[in-house]
């Protein structure tokens, strides 16, 4: 049963799925409906399940599941994959993108390939006071309050440490 992103439980266990390019205003509303129609109808072994799904930041799809009323199964949640395996083959966009996205100095959501991190650090174009997200959160509140962080307090504070001793 899909519920507004803004009614599900602080507590429900969320997904985010970063997409490898801005989408645009209307790719985000066939998706958002998409995921509406889909998340209204998920279960789990044949209980519906409380559910959520918003985009952020042009970029970024939320999953959410109240699991306080039905746990979601392996299988349910390998559905929900599915659908955005789907949606991004339809719309060629990638989902699974596991760059690393953060907000640049024109407030502008970027992203660099995981191999080259250490070179945007050196070249400053990562700062320590850089906007990262957070993809790896676990419920909404986690979300709320941990998906947007500086870079200095995310896994990426080793790299300005070792910046500051050479």
């Amino acid at each position: 049963m899909y519920i507004p992103f803004s009614d599900i439980d602080f507590q429900s266990r969320v997904w985010v799925y970063q997409a490898n390019r801005e989408l645009t205003s209307e790719e985000t509303g066939i998706i958002t409906e998409t995921l509406k129609a889909s998340l209204d109808t998920w279960e789990a072994h044949g209980k519906p399940l409380t559910a959520s799904g918003k985009i952020f930041e042009h970029r970024f799809i939320v999953i959410a599941v109240d699991e306080r009323d039905e746990l979601p199964s392996g299988c349910s949640i390998d559905k929900s994959v599915h659908w955005l395996q789907e949606i991004g083959q339809r719309m060629n966009i990638d989902f699974f993108d596991r760059s690393l996205a953060y907000v640049d100095e024109n407030d502008q959501v970027k992203t660099i390939p995981v191999p080259k991190i250490k070179q945007a650090v050196i070249n400053e174009t990562i700062l320590p006071t850089t906007t990262v997200f957070d993809n790896q959160v676990a419920t909404k509140a986690q979300w709320m309050n941990r998906w947007k962080i500086p870079a200095s307090n995310s896994w990426l504070s080793r790299y300005f440490t070792e910046q500051t001793s050479l």
